[in-house]
């Protein structure tokens, strides 16, 4: 997860204000005492909205400079964004059980978003996008192209969640290769499933996202032609299986998704994994579940969460940008 500088410019302005005092003899000398007075006044605030401007002008110019919104963070134009998001975001999981976790990632506004995101779950299928990225930078790293077997493979693993065809290239890619990828994505927080059980990979949602980003936009781990490769699969996932972060998303949008089930004895483990691109639309969402009561469960807490981030990035008044008093 990318750590974020949250920086807040305070300016403290200090206004002088004459009182009316004792009535002199002299009116002369009330009324030049009088103009003096108004004119420190309005020279103060002059001074004091100068600074403000510069101030607001400087933070609004630097693409690192960021407000926190609760639990998001975001340019000073989007301020307003992050606060909708965090509040809904907030409300939705308040009275859910368990711990979920959640990131959320807007490449267009620069809004982002996280709770509960370095707690390690069990993956189930979402591990599914791993093993096919692991298994892109192989080919990338080799210069050959998939065989027609590993893209019928890829193909089952990622639109229908074939558990066959996801065991077949996890045991092709290998341990090795499959932490490679991983070190070069730099999802340090993920711990590979061992002795093949590789639905039990511990994942969190804070390196769940930066797989989204490398999947959703240009990067020196995956070629644009592996990412194309990969979120077209993920847009052709089986409408029974489409449920979770696509949960709410607009028409207008295209969605590619993988999702991860799985049932054992400390409850159901669901995740949900989600990119939705369209005109001027590119963001991303993450959210893990953990040791919940049914499947179902999981899936209404996802669901929640997904209705309310899709209803605030596609909010005209929010998504754009204010002008420098936002900041």
């Amino acid at each position: 997860m990318r750590v974020f500088a949250v920086s807040t410019a305070v300016l403290a302005v200090a206004v002088m204000a004459a009182g009316a005092g004792v009535a002199t003899a002299s009116s002369s000398s009330s009324a030049a005492r009088a103009a003096s007075t108004r004119s420190m006044s309005a020279s103060a605030a002059k001074t004091a909205a100068a600074k403000e401007a510069a101030a607001k002008a400087a933070a609004a110019a630097s693409p690192d400079v960021r407000v926190q919104e609760g639990i998001c963070t975001a340019p000073p134009a989007y301020r307003a964004l992050a606060a909708k998001l965090s509040a809904d975001i907030s409300g939705a999981l308040h009275d859910r059980s368990g711990h979920p976790a959640v990131t959320v990632y807007d490449a267009v506004t620069g809004v982002s978003c996280s709770t509960n995101s370095t707690q390690h779950m069990d993956s189930a299928s979402i591990v599914k996008t791993i093993i096919l990225g692991a298994l892109l930078r192989w080919h990338q790293e080799t210069g050959k192209p998939l065989s027609s077997r590993e893209k019928d493979e890829a193909t089952l693993m990622i639109t229908q969640s074939d558990n066959d065809a996801a065991t077949a290239l996890w045991d092709e890619v290998g341990l090795t290769r499959l932490q490679d990828f991983l070190d070069a994505a730099k999802m340090n927080e993920t711990e590979l499933g061992q002795d093949g059980y590789w639905g039990l990979t511990q994942v969190t949602a804070h390196d769940e996202m930066l797989l989204l980003e490398l999947l959703a936009r240009p990067n020196s781990v995956l070629t644009n032609s592996s990412r194309s490769y990969e979120l077209g699969l993920m847009s052709q996932v089986i409408s029974a299986q489409r449920w979770g972060t696509p949960a709410g998303a607009p028409s207008d949008v295209t969605v590619h998704v993988k999702n991860g089930w799985l049932g054992d004895a400390t409850g159901w483990h669901v995740n949900s994994l989600g990119v939705f691109t369209g005109k001027d639309k590119n963001y991303m969402m993450a959210v893990l579940t953990t040791g919940e009561a049914s499947e179902q469960y999981g899936i209404d807490t996802i669901e929640g969460v997904a209705r309310l981030v899709h209803r605030d990035l596609n909010d005209a008044s929010l998504t754009r940008a204010a002008g420098p008093a936002a900041s």
